[in-house]
């Protein structure tokens, strides 16, 4: 029987697990040596490693397991394209700046870090018990309320709970109504904060020497889904559904980034475009997770002030229209499997939907998969049904159809009423607006074409044209006839499901859930002994090997045992310094690394070796090959440290020969 160990005997600190990720290189301040740059990190060897396992997990779960289809598309972005899809104009925080010394700040972060600091001070004050708050948040806590332990008046408290609750869905103004209301300053001098104003989160750059022909870096990867959707379909052999995956770098000017990675200017983003038929959003493999189990915060919920949840099958949500569709749902479902298989807190996670005014302009139905984390629940994945809206905005700005062609089983046959234009009359009355009209009037509907028509039967029909210019018409530039039509090919713009990840927003929550500390075992001994229990599935390191001795008896072992582990697949790494074996394992605990293999005298005797495992530290003991035959299944997942004490017997400490 394996031994059970409690990882809740040391409250979480993140001040160590920031220690140890600093320590051991997990990633670090951009230009470090040069003061660095907010919100720009660099990765180091084990920080890597861990994003590459996540991104190779996550390919493998989405692109291989549903069949997408891969682009690599470009950073630098041409203006007109984020014109047209509406980043210019719209993607922007709104920001306040402190009225004496200027300093910049997100205004929905500011309101929501002050009421939640206030909020606090309310229950240490009545002496309720919070959430544990950990060193470094105490901190800016305190700077954030005036004072920390203050009692509120109760409608005060449930005020504060209701905006907090529906903070996404406040205008800028509003934030600064918000501001005002309650006397929220900047929590780091209390001076007073401006009104807020937007600001465009857009890197802005220009492509070319003349500096003429401005571009952007892309603030995310969707945008190249899109303008290669024909190659995509054409790929496809012109059906729908089919999905397009990217996995790339994403820049976005944020207004503070203070939180590490959760707020950076420089991240990677997995992203999903799944096309679908705007008639038929179901899903062939809805079924598969019909029974997924998922807690979910919807829009209704927080538009009456409350945060609470309710725990549903993803089948139940969209059987009651809590969710739009099953194609939305599926990708829900299949989100929530994928951040509990790598190691994601189950207890911590949850989805939240968008409220209407935080909904982006083309969506239908948005939900965001959130992570619990020491600065509260983070986004990490969203997945909204963006309808029509890019493929439409795009077309309609080139010209370049980006429809699908579906032929009729059966084909439609049915009366139409038909513009029919004198184009040679119609050129020399209207001369450069003559394709605009034409556009315009081939765009209306049958119903406005008729009141068009009934116009015409009068002497004369005015068209508006969307700059909103009128033109009047007559029946000797256009004539609506009824005609029967025969339609054999279905032509629509396919909605799309997005799914979108920031990878270093799940690998951060994952390092929090995935640190504890084991307790001291004895009198004097320090507590910040720290463990990453990364699931081996991501770890950056699989197995440690280390060699009892540096004498040179050990080497063609230890060669040995790396080349198995490496023709299997499974990466390893040779501690053979002259540390103690106990601080070898430890360091290497802080990593993450779940297996442990000790190479003794015996090792060379007798040919066996011991496995231990990283969070209990039990020790099993076996022949070389079955040692790494057990690692190998313990790493691909095929058994667990249950299974492998079954196969392995203990060691007892007292193999070791001279």
């Amino acid at each position: 029987m394996a031994t059970q160990v409690d990882k809740t005997a040391v409250p979480f600190d993140k001040t160590a697990l920031e220690s140890v990720l600093n320590r051991r290189f997990f990633y670090a301040p951009a230009f470090e040596i040069y003061g660095g740059t907010a919100g720009l990190y660099d990765y180091g060897p084990p920080g890597s490693a861990l994003q590459a396992n996540i991104i190779a997990e996550w390919r493998k779960h989405f692109i291989v397991e549903e069949g997408m289809l891969e682009l690599d598309t470009t950073i630098m972005t041409p203006a007109p394209v984020f014109e047209t899809s509406g980043h210019v104009a719209r993607f922007a925080d709104w920001m306040v700046k402190d009225t004496k010394t200027g300093d910049v700040l997100r205004a929905d972060h500011l309101v929501k870090n002050v009421l939640e600091a206030r909020l606090a001070g309310d229950k240490e004050a009545r002496g309720v018990a919070a959430q544990p708050v950990v060193e470094d948040d105490k901190k800016k806590k305190k700077k954030a309320a005036k004072s920390v332990a203050v009692k509120l008046a109760d409608e005060v408290v449930k005020e504060y709970e209701t905006v907090l609750a529906q903070l996404d869905n406040f205008s800028g103004p509003e934030l600064g109504d918000l501001c005002r209301k309650f006397v929220i300053h900047n929590p780091d001098t209390d001076n007073e904060v401006s009104e807020p104003v937007q600001f465009n989160l857009m890197f802005k750059s220009s492509i070319g020497p003349t500096g003429a022909y401005p571009g952007y870096l892309r603030p995310e990867t969707a945008q190249g889904h899109f303008l290669n959707f024909s190659r995509l379909l054409d790929f496809n052999n012109g059906r729908v559904p089919f999905a397009s995956a990217q996995i790339g770098r994403s820049f976005r000017n944020e207004i503070s980034p203070r939180a590490g990675l959760l707020r950076v200017r420089e991240f990677t983003m997995a992203e999903i475009e799944h096309y679908v038929d705007p008639q038929d959003k179901s899903h062939a493999r809805f079924a598969d997770v019909r029974d997924t189990t998922m807690v979910l915060l919807d829009r209704d919920t927080q538009a009456g002030g409350s945060t609470e949840t309710r725990e549903m099958t993803i089948g139940a949500a969209v059987d009651a229209g809590v969710v739009a569709n099953e194609t939305l749902g599926y990708f829900m479902a299949r989100i929530h499997t994928y951040l509990l298989k790598i190691g994601i807190d189950p207890q911590r996670l949850r989805f939240r939907q968008h409220m209407a005014n935080e909904m982006a302009h083309y969506a239908t139905d948005c939900w965001d998969a959130e992570i619990h984390n020491s600065t509260g629940w983070t986004e990490c994945v969203g997945c909204a049904d963006r309808a029509a809206y890019d493929l439409t905005v795009h077309s309609n700005k080139t010209g370049h159809p980006l429809v699908v062609r579906q032929a009729l089983k059966e084909p439609i046959v049915e009366e139409r009423d038909v513009p029919e234009w004198n184009k040679k009359v119609l050129g020399k009355t209207y001369k450069a607006d003559a394709g605009k009209i034409t556009e315009a009037v081939e765009k209306l509907d049958q119903a406005a074409l008729g009141e068009v028509k009934k116009a015409l039967e009068g002497g004369k029909a005015t068209v508006t044209l969307p700059d909103g210019r009128q033109f009047e018409l007559t029946p000797e530039v256009l004539t609506i006839s009824r005609k029967t039509l025969k339609q054999s090919v279905r032509e629509f713009t396919p909605n799309v499901i997005e799914p979108s990840f920031g990878l270093g927003r799940i690998l951060y929550t994952l390092l929090e859930h995935s640190f504890w500390a084991r307790p001291p075992t004895k009198e004097g001994e320090r507590a910040e002994r720290g463990v990453l229990s990364l699931p081996p599935l991501v770890a950056p390191t699989k197995v440690l090997i280390v060699p009892l001795s540096a004498k040179e008896e050990f080497d063609p072992l230890v060669a040995e045992v790396s080349a198995k582990f490496r023709k299997a697949g499974i990466f390893s790494r040779v501690d053979d310094s002259n540390a103690s074996i106990g601080k070898r394992y430890a360091r290497n605990d802080e990593l993450g690394t779940p297996y442990g293999i000790t190479l003794d005298f015996a090792s060379v005797k007798n040919r066996t070796m011991t496995l231990r495992e990283r969070d209990t530290m039990d020790q099993r003991i076996g022949p070389i090959d079955e040692v790494i035959a057990t690692v190998t299944e313990l790493v691909n997942g095929t058994i667990d440290w249950e299974g492998a004490c079954k196969r392995l017997p203990a060691y007892d400490g007292v193999q070791a020969v001279e």
